[in-house]
């Protein structure tokens, strides 16, 4: 990729993560991370730190947040007592649907305009997984 491309790619990303934003149902991109991560299993905040590339102070706050909202909890970890599990609650869970239907009908207003709506899709995904990959890879340096 040429750097106008990669200049291209990135300013387009930095749109489409504000046209996401203003479909998630008042939930910030931040808040919807971190909900979305716990969802998929990172219990300790440090893992979802790591995972999304965000200090601690940055997810104690955004944890914080969730928590007064009544969207996440914190409970005792079983298996170690210095560490809290974090789980998504119904109303967390409701959330995260709701604003997942919205920045998915903003997704597809845009794929809808794209030569290759189910390409750019594929190609999106392989994004996704890279940055699995790299999560795993910044977990695997902390260990």
């Amino acid at each position: 990729m040429t750097r106008d491309g990669s200049l291209s790619a990135l300013r387009a990303l930095v749109r489409m993560s504000r046209l996401l934003e203003a479909g998630s149902n008042g939930l910030s991109l931040a808040h919807y991370r971190v909900l979305a991560a716990v969802s998929e299993g990172d219990e300790r905040a440090s893992h979802v730190a790591a995972r999304l590339a965000l200090g601690k102070p940055t997810i104690s706050a955004s944890v914080d947040a969730l928590c007064k909202r009544g969207l996440l909890t914190r409970e005792p970890n079983p298996d170690d007592q210095r560490a809290v599990a974090l789980r998504v609650t119904q109303a967390g869970r409701a959330e995260l649907v709701a604003a997942e239907e919205g920045m998915l009908r903003r997704l597809d207003a845009v794929l809808a305009r794209v030569p290759d709506p189910a390409g750019t899709e594929r190609v999106l995904a392989g994004l996704a997984d890279a940055l699995d990959q790299l999560a795993a890879e910044r977990l695997g340096a902390r260990a």
